[in-house]
């Protein structure tokens, strides 16, 4: 499921409320630097048709406008919400939208929050990072617990190193909140001990404000994936919540 525009909604997100959705990427293309097996984008190979990126002024714009057009309708927003066909970060003048949509939320909707769904690659970039410490709700993913673990459910662009990424996250002393997918298929299994355990383990050593725990919602290009229900993502996290870790669930 590919945007069509650089800024959509209003929709109703089960984690962020009413939620305009900012896409940096190209609209009729994706770009994205994982190519995770769950991605409702699809894969990489498939979004290849459109490499053109918004300009900082196509999205100040573009979002100027929509946001005079949900007040005069009177529609709430809770979130303005960095989420696309691609990783959000990857935009060359990332830093400088993050700006430009802080000044605009602070304008026209006060109210709401400026959340970024971002794979966390780039964070160990200080440019990269300084604006996501700015955002209100910097929503940073790590679904394994080692870089052999992340190439079957993340398949990540060479070079990626996780513990750059892990190192980096700690410079947020813990000012960010942590996502994580879990499902079971064929190559991945969230519940397999050795993946659980080491995610557990990460999550202790980054010690975030807040951890989303989620599961499969939408249509997955890979073959054979399976959510897990509620009930189960809840006894994973279980042990983490006893330590006084916040956690929200949102299983099927």
């Amino acid at each position: 499921m590919l945007r069509e525009e650089t800024v959509f909604g209003p929709i109703r997100s089960r984690r962020l409320g009413s939620s305009l959705g900012i896409n940096l990427l190209p609209v009729r293309g994706k770009l994205c630097n994982f190519d995770c097996i769950y991605c409702e984008c699809g894969w990489n190979r498939d979004g290849r048709d459109d490499t053109a990126l918004p300009s900082v002024e196509d999205v100040r714009s573009a979002l100027e406008r929509k946001l005079l057009q949900v007040r005069a309708d009177g529609i709430p927003v809770d979130s303005i919400t960095f989420s696309g066909d691609g990783e959000p970060t990857l935009h060359p003048r990332f830093p400088e939208i993050i700006d430009a949509v802080l000044a605009l939320r602070d304008r026209l909707c006060p109210g709401a929050k400026v959340s970024v769904l971002s794979n966390a690659t780039l964070v160990w970039k200080p440019a990269v990072r300084e604006a996501l410490r700015k955002v209100d709700n910097p929503i940073l993913k790590i679904d394994a617990p080692t870089d052999a673990l992340a190439a079957r459910i993340n398949r990540p662009a060479p070079g990626y190193d996780l513990r750059r990424t892990v190192e980096a996250l700690k410079l947020f002393e813990g000012d960010f909140i942590l996502q994580t997918m879990f499902l079971s298929g064929p190559e991945f299994d969230s519940s397999a001990p050795e993946v659980l355990e080491g995610w557990r383990d990460l999550v202790r050593e980054l010690r975030p404000r807040a951890v989303m725990a989620y599961t499969l919602d939408r249509p997955a290009p890979a073959e054979g994936l399976r959510p897990f229900t509620t009930a189960q993502i809840e006894a994973f996290v279980q042990p983490l919540r006893d330590e006084g870790f916040a956690i929200s669930v949102f299983g099927k």
